[in-house]
């Protein structure tokens, strides 16, 4: 049995200001700092060994992890750190305000861009394009490492965690679309020998 840890970021700068932050390597906020230290209590309680940590080639992604294995001293363990788990490039959207984003193209529009698996923005990927990145990473450097009986520590974004939760969860594309994923919350998969993914447990304080 090993044991997969999902963690989105801890709240960036530019999710405080609303704004689609995409592949802009934004550091983290006050508050995603706090989130990132609250999320390594969460870990340690488990007590568990950890084997290794992978992330994005984002700074957000990276100092949630960094300060997660320092609360943890796992300072030594490999980390992978690879593009294919960047989040959603959201193209001529990045860097706006989301609330100047709907006055230019219209609210519905918006709304479709961001919440449909298929429909990518202007120059940007849609959840179905950042999946084709994502998964194939996934099942080659993480999943069979955790088949294998290997406990492994996952720190990315809301999208890309989102194509491998509902690759775990053999969830539709309307149903990962409506799944949110807060930012410096861990999420824990059991994984057994056969490959069989035990159900989501969200990790609380003491638990």
């Amino acid at each position: 049995m090993g044991v997969l840890i999902l963690l989105r970021h801890g709240q960036s700068q530019w999710n405080l200001e609303n704004r689609f932050t995409g592949w802009i390597d934004i550091d983290l906020a006050p508050k995603g700092i706090e989130e990132a230290n609250s999320a390594a209590e969460k870990i340690s309680s488990l007590s568990m060994r950890w084997d290794e940590a992978h992330t994005s080639r984002l700074i957000r992604a990276q100092h949630t992890l960094d300060i997660i294995l320092e609360k943890l001293k796992l300072k030594n363990i490999p980390i992978w750190i690879d593009s294919a788990l960047n989040e959603r490039f959201y193209g001529d959207l990045q860097g706006m305000n989301k609330d100047d984003a709907r006055a230019k193209w219209g609210k519905e529009q918006v709304q479709i861009w961001r919440r449909s698996f298929d429909v990518p923005p202007p120059g940007g990927e849609c959840l179905a394009d950042t999946s084709k990145r994502t998964l194939p990473y996934f099942r080659e450097y993480i999943l069979k490492k955790v088949v294998g009986g290997k406990n492994i520590l996952v720190s990315a974004h809301g999208n890309s965690l989102r194509s491998i939760i509902m690759y775990l969860e053999k969830m539709t594309p309307e149903e990962i679309l409506k799944f949110e994923i807060e930012t410096g919350v861990p999420y824990r998969y059991d994984i057994d020998e056969s490959g069989k993914v035990g159900e989501r447990k969200v990790l609380l304080l003491a638990q």
